[in-house]
């Protein structure tokens, strides 16, 4: 089986007032540090560009990555992912989205949601923390056109949630602590923090 590892990395973060995926920890860029991570899970890996477009690319300098263009990517993250999907090989068996400023996403982590959605061919793998169920999350090939169907606005959350029968989880400790606030970005900085 195939699954493809779709990159949202186009938004503009507003609340911090810079992209997010632009923000170094432990010495390297949030969005390089992502798709690394997604390169050690899975061969074919999609990254949704957006805001400061040419200075997110740069940062995948040397990474076997496909780069899309989401020139609407201010409408919100459904939009990222319509074109992450358009661009994926017809061929892959699902698709892996995952988010930048998620640092508890490890390797092990994506490779068990890989590992679940081959075990068990369940529609949605999703990742389980703080009492919900959200990304990284895995949908098979035949979500595809209820993930195509979401607002522009809207991200995966919605779909996961629609039919929990379903949703697989697969728990992911600490995955609500992501980078929204400029407080957030100075946590990351501070040595020890973050993993």
């Amino acid at each position: 089986m195939t699954v493809a590892i779709v990159l949202l990395a186009a938004g503009g973060s507003s609340r911090l007032g810079q992209p997010k995926q632009l923000l170094r920890h432990e010495g390297m860029s949030l969005v390089r540090r992502a798709a690394e991570r997604a390169l050690a899970a899975s061969p074919v890996v999609t990254v949704v560009l957006g805001a400061r477009r040419d200075d997110v690319a740069a940062e995948l300098d040397g990474l076997a990555v496909r780069c899309v263009d989401n020139p609407d990517w201010v409408l919100g993250q459904g939009s990222s992912l319509h074109a992450g999907l358009k661009a994926l090989p017809p061929d892959v068996d699902g698709a892996l989205l995952m988010l930048c400023d998620q640092l508890r996403v490890d390797v092990p982590h994506l490779r068990s949601l890989i590992d679940t959605f081959e075990r068990t061919r369940a529609p949605i793998v999703a990742s389980a923390y703080a009492g919900t169920r959200g990304v990284p999350a895995l949908f098979s090939r035949a979500l595809f056109p209820e993930l195509e169907a979401l607002p522009p606005t809207g991200g995966a959350r919605g779909l996961i949630a629609r039919d929990p029968s379903r949703v697989v989880e697969v728990p992911l400790p600490g995955g609500e602590e992501d980078v929204d606030t400029a407080e957030d970005a100075l946590r990351l900085t501070r040595p020890g923090r973050g993993g």
